[in-house]
């Protein structure tokens, strides 16, 4: 019950966040902020590293940051205003940031240097990131799969937030990718799949840790989550309306007691 509320608050706030700056993109943070939220309260160590690769959702990084203390309310209030660091994309400049993301698929290469850089620094930090499954019509997240499964990276998790949308329509209409697990599978990585709005199984995966191999994690998703345009297209472009977050707010607030 209290990670349900810890979430139910995060994805309010998330959504203030975008609705104040009138900004989109809000399906593919809405995508991801139970694996987030998931993380940051019950998996991360103080020693342990992310690294955000879908940078579309930054705004729910935010949040997360939000929720454990690292970012403040007023800091969360410049979220894309004129001179802030809270940017549509994370910058290296917000504390809990360590690269500046948004070209997609450069987080897992990231990652896998950080996880190799842990291996020869005799430390035992788990590296995690977040990928689109979008991403992975990109080569270079299979050269970095190929990397770090070569080099046995077993304190590397990859986490691919499968929403089944990108810019442009559904991710398998732009460039099917059949099945990724079997794909992952194929390169030699410890692949999972879970859902990836259950709390709790996504909690589990996140605690895998297979010797000798990465993890890669599957999670189903689904677009806006729990929004009017849920597994839509609209909600990877358009802001909310003000009728729209209103209802959204109410929707998200009762939630927890349903």
């Amino acid at each position: 019950m209290l990670m349900k509320i810890v979430l139910q608050k995060a994805r309010v706030k998330l959504l203030q966040m975008h609705y104040s700056a009138g900004v989109g993109h809000i399906g593919g943070n809405f995508s991801c902020i139970d694996t987030l939220i998931t993380l940051y309260h019950s998996i991360m160590t103080p020693d342990d590293r992310f690294v955000l690769s879908k940078g579309h959702s930054a705004g729910a990084l935010y949040v997360a940051l939000w929720s454990v203390g690292i970012l403040s309310d007023l800091d969360l209030e410049t979220f894309c205003q004129d001179g802030t660091t809270l940017s549509g994309h994370p910058s290296r400049e917000v504390p809990g940031v360590l690269f500046s993301t948004g070209s997609l698929g450069h987080g897992a290469s990231l990652s896998s240097g950080l996880a190799l850089a842990a291996r020869h620094q005799g430390s035992s930090r788990r590296i995690f990131c977040l990928c689109s499954d979008g991403e992975w019509q990109e080569g270079s997240n299979w050269e970095a799969l190929i990397f770090s499964v070569h080099n046995r990276l077993e304190n590397l998790a990859i986490m691919v937030d499968q929403n089944g949308w990108q810019g442009f329509g559904r991710t398998g209409d732009v460039a099917s990718m059949f099945d990724l697990c079997s794909r992952f599978e194929s390169f030699g990585a410890k692949t999972v799949s879970v859902d990836g709005h259950d709390l709790h199984a996504i909690a589990a995966a996140l605690r895998i840790r297979e010797p000798g191999k990465p993890t890669v994690i599957v999670l189903r998703t689904r677009k806006g989550c729990g929004l009017h345009f849920e597994n839509c297209l609209e909600s990877h472009y358009l802001p909310l309306t003000r009728d729209q977050y209103v209802a959204a707010c109410a929707a998200i607030s009762s939630e927890v007691l349903s």
